[in-house]
């Protein structure tokens, strides 16, 4: 086998392989020998078949694997020899002259191939121990754990058949259909469909019509829909919707007790701002991480520079593209209602691609340079939680990801990513500072 370098260029290198007819012609025999001890023909004892007799039977199938493997361990050769991680799977361009294919499966000729490969660039991880973040931190307030009990409250809050026309914040439950031009559209109907008055959940100008009916009252009103509705076939346009009212309910009050909290079943008031307060903590813990994992994202970036592989880039990129661009055409919006141009955001999404391929490689690197993995356990609880929250298709999740390999790395990702972070906060120098509420779910400028 001669390999030769044909171009090197930044992170991508060419190979031309050649494997001469003799080699190949070997290995076949060898498998056409192993083969003879196991094939049945008839009019032969076993054990007995001619390799001749194979050659003629077998012998362009037994070639193609003999080439298919020549060209792993070639490839394999390649990427061990010269310490290279590759970005992407070796492309192998075969000869593209008439026959010439058809002549090294017939064993005339040798195999002479080129290989395309592009790979990762040798990464030097920083001192960790010299990163330095701030963790912020907020104390639950008691204004805080009340606000979100009246918030329970609200929502919980028990309606009482009303004769007196609908008012706001009264919830009238109503059927309708929806059409544009006298012709129904897909979820432009419903049955039986609790609105509560004031409360927005229907199109703009939908519950102002509301107002003032009663219980068992027809109407039949107009209504636009945003331009940016995500529904383009509706986007804009004005329908006309026939309700049906068939009650109307007006709230009652609510009295914060530990009655109220045996109704949500708890035993007591205490016992709700007792739930209500852990639930504000972990919700305060979530942000406080997600902040300063970015802290420790944009150090591990900023001390890590070096040319991420192109491909790598573009396919992040593209997937970004892809996404950015649905988004806009599901609002109905374009890159100026964003205050930018095309060409503006593709220039700042690349740079973006080019900042997590980058992060990407870095977090793989430290991961293997510290045996960080992701043990069965963690990545099978992990797909058991997102099959619960599918309860009745929990088998059909379970064998999804079980027999999706890109999938089941979709999920391993994220954990690995999160194992890395933890180890590298153990390393780092993290100061804690309080803050209020509102300083620590403040978006940064970013």
């Amino acid at each position: 086998m001669q390999v030769t370098e044909t171009a090197s260029a930044g992170l991508k290198r060419e190979y031309r392989v050649v494997v001469p007819a003799t080699d190949l012609e070997a290995r076949v025999n060898e498998r056409l020998d192993d083969l003879k001890g196991r094939v049945q023909l008839r009019g032969f004892r076993p054990g007995k078949v001619p390799v001749a007799h194979l050659k003629r039977l077998y012998g362009k199938s037994a070639m193609a694997e003999v080439i298919e493997a020549a060209v792993r361990e070639a490839n394999s050769k390649i990427v061990t020899d010269h310490g290279f991680k590759l970005a992407t799977q070796p492309k192998v361009v075969l000869p593209t002259e008439e026959g010439a294919v058809e002549g090294v499966i017939a064993g005339k000729s040798d195999l002479a191939y080129t290989v395309e490969i592009e790979i990762v660039p040798p990464i030097s991880l920083t001192d960790f121990k010299a990163i330095k973040l701030t963790r912020l931190t907020s104390a639950v307030a008691d204004a805080e754990i009340d606000e979100a009990v009246q918030r329970i409250a609200e929502q919980n809050r028990p309606f009482a058949p009303k004769v007196e026309a609908a008012e706001k914040g009264d919830r009238v439950t109503v059927s309708f259909r929806g059409t544009l031009d006298g012709t129904a559209f897909e979820g432009g109907s419903g049955e039986d469909v609790p609105v509560l008055l004031g409360s927005g959940q229907m199109i703009p100008g939908f519950e102002d019509n509301l107002l003032g009916v009663k219980a068992g009252e027809s109407k039949t009103f107009d209504v636009k829909f945003p331009e940016n509705y995500p529904a383009a076939a509706v986007a804009g346009k004005t329908a006309t919707f026939a309700v049906t009212v068939k009650t109307v309910e007006e709230p009652g009050p609510v009295t914060l007790n530990d009655d109220f909290a045996k109704t949500l079943g708890l035993e007591s008031l205490a016992k709700l701002r007792d739930v209500v307060s852990e639930r504000i903590q972990r919700e305060h813990a979530a942000i406080s991480r997600q902040k300063l994992k970015r802290a420790l994202l944009d150090q591990l970036d900023e001390r890590h520079k070096f040319e991420p592989p192109p491909s790598l880039v573009e396919q992040e990129f593209n997937s970004v593209w892809t996404s950015i661009e649905n988004d806009l055409k599901q609002q109905g919006r374009t890159f100026a209602d964003e205050g930018t141009t095309e060409e503006k955001a593709r220039s700042e999404y690349r740079a973006i691609s080019e900042r997590r391929v980058r992060l990407g490689l870095v977090i793989a690197e430290i991961g293997e340079a510290n045996n960080i993995k992701v043990t069965e356990e963690q990545l099978t609880a992990a797909v058991m939680e997102r099959a619960r929250q599918l309860p009745g298709q929990e088998q059909q999740v379970w064998n999804y990801y079980r027999n999706n390999p890109d999938a089941l790395a979709a999920v391993r990702a994220p954990i690995f990513e999160d194992k890395v972070v933890d180890f590298l906060l153990e390393l780092a120098e993290v100061k804690e500072k309080p803050v209020s509420r509102d300083e620590l779910f403040q978006d940064d400028e970013e």
